[in-house]
């Protein structure tokens, strides 16, 4: 199984993943082209979200564990549509929340939206979940350019684990089927498993000495993340077993 990335290592990545946004944005025929993976968005919208989203968070790690609520962007400095300034104001903004999570450090408490979830509510974790938000949005921004890179391993097989901790984890809301077990298995290495019952939905590392599972779904690391994110069809991987699981699990609704 691969071992969780660290601080240090979350903090390095993120910078990577900012500089290769940064770099799409900078290539990109036209600012105005649409974004498919981001119905309604344009490039230029896509970098919005990541520079104003960027400073958001930068202030909401800032406050610490007496913060409430994510702080809101302030408006000020507003993003430029002039394509070298928005690749600078891009960079300021990204540089805002790693300094913030530097000097946090990975331990101190911080708000998160992800209460109920296994992902624990620190900066740790903000770090975390900000790399697989940035590694999805480069993505998108290079599909919007037509030219799409495969995740890099690390960080792929770090963002199924993240996705699943975070995304997929409750014990505020039952499992409304038979209980049901799915195993995601990445072909570089690593496993999950989903328990869905009537306490909910919990992830636990596979090592193999399990029973077998309801269902199996496999794939590189990088096309589970991506299936995960909502990315790419489920069709993209393979599944063994009960693929009413699969269609049980997708159409779940959490809200209930």
């Amino acid at each position: 199984m691969p071992t969780p990335l660290n601080f240090t290592d979350l903090l390095r990545l993120l910078d990577e993943r900012y500089v290769a946004f940064r770099s799409v944005v900078a290539s990109a025929p036209d600012l105005d082209a649409p974004v498919p993976t981001c119905p309604g968005w344009t490039v230029f919208d896509l970098a919005v979200h990541i520079g104003q989203g960027r400073r958001s968070w930068a202030a909401t790690v800032a406050a610490g564990p007496s913060g409430t609520g994510r702080i809101p962007f302030s408006g000020v400095p507003a993003a430029p549509r002039e394509r070298e300034a928005l690749v600078d104001w891009l960079a300021d903004s990204c540089q805002e929340l790693l300094g913030a999570l530097a000097q946090a450090g990975p331990d101190r408490g911080c708000w998160t939206w992800w209460g109920d979830s296994q992902s624990p509510l620190t900066t740790g974790a903000v770090a975390r979940h900000q790399l697989h938000e940035i590694s999805m949005h480069t993505y998108d921004a290079q599909v919007a350019v037509g030219s799409t890179q495969p995740l890099p391993t690390p960080i792929a097989l770090d963002g199924v684990e993240e996705f699943l901790l975070t995304c997929c984890s409750t014990t505020m809301i039952a499992w409304p089927h038979e209980p049901a077990t799915i195993d995601y298995e990445a072909t570089e290495g690593g496993s999950w498993r989903q328990h869905l019952s009537a306490e909910g939905s919990r992830i636990t590392r596979n090592d193999g000495t399990e029973s077998t599972a309801g269902v199996r779904i496999r794939g590189t690391a990088s096309d589970l993340v991506l299936f995960l994110f909502g990315r790419i069809p489920i069709e993209s991987l393979a599944i063994d077993g009960d693929r009413k699981i699969v269609d049980q699990v997708t159409t779940w609704d959490w809200s209930a």
